[in-house]
């Protein structure tokens, strides 16, 4: 920010406070991935919790290379860490909304396809243009349709809404979709270069904070719960669907098409 022929006009210079300020906010505000790393490993999400270590790692040492003044430290080269900061944050999109998702078994291997496909052309579009709007936008609608279609196939199969708990809806998904909607907003709209480092900072925050909210419970196995009783007709699949969904029950051991018969 010095000016003049000379550059000794300081009227529009960043303090080195300001400098160290504005740093600090853009690599400590990564920190806030560290609880949905935590959740995402409790809930035996391991893949989504490495991509969120390293989108949290890149992050972090991108912005601290990133700085205009002469707060800066660099690990590796300025293009190296710019391209896994991107990679990781449309990644950390892409493996929160397929595990929405919640693929059955019996399309796994779906899954693991649309991870590494997800992976290869995100890089690829990266390498085309990495500040366009539409390498977020992209591939998260892409994604939410996925999500949307799988969702809409276990209502129809169920005859019920899905996820079956309002509290599912009320507690988590909808303030995690408003956290992250608010999040698009503001790199969308909101950040500049004059507030850059506030409002990048809070868009870590909102959307570290947003994957803590969306990502679904883990099944878990049955075995404390003991054999379910077979019941004539659907009376019974609420109550598997809702255990289900809280991580209660193992959707491979009760089988809802085998309850539902008459």
């Amino acid at each position: 920010g010095w000016n003049g022929w000379g550059c000794t006009d300081n009227a529009e210079a960043f303090s080195y406070g300001f400098q160290l300020l504005s740093t600090l906010l853009l690599c400590l505000s990564n920190v806030m991935f560290v609880p949905p790393v935590a959740i995402a490993v409790r809930s035996h999400y391991l893949l989504e919790a490495a991509v969120y270590i390293f989108t949290m790692f890149f992050s972090t040492f991108y912005h601290a290379c990133d700085q205009p003044g002469i707060v800066v430290f660099c690990i590796m080269e300025y293009d190296v860490l710019q391209f896994c900061d991107f990679l990781g944050s449309l990644m950390s999109v892409w493996v929160t909304v397929i595990a929405m998702a919640r693929l059955q078994p019996v399309v796994k291997q779906a899954s693991a396809v649309l991870y590494l496909l997800g992976a290869m052309l995100l890089s690829m579009a990266l390498q085309m243009d990495r500040h366009g709007l539409w390498n977020l936008l992209g591939p998260s609608l892409f994604a939410l349709g996925i999500m949307a279609v799988a969702w809409t196939a276990r209502t129809i199969r169920r005859r019920h809404c899905y996820p079956p708990t309002w509290k599912r809806w009320a507690f988590y998904l909808c303030p995690g979709a408003l956290i992250a909607a608010a999040a698009v907003l503001l790199y969308a709209f909101v950040e500049t270069e004059e507030n850059y480092f506030y409002i990048h900072s809070i868009w870590h925050l909102l959307i570290a904070g947003s994957v803590g909210f969306l990502l679904p419970p883990r099944a878990k196995p049955s075995g404390r719960l003991g054999p379910l009783p077979r019941r004539k007709g659907c009376g019974y699949q609420l109550c598997v669907n809702e255990q289900e969904e809280l991580g209660l029950v193992d959707p491979a051991v009760a089988s809802i098409n085998s309850i539902c018969t008459s």
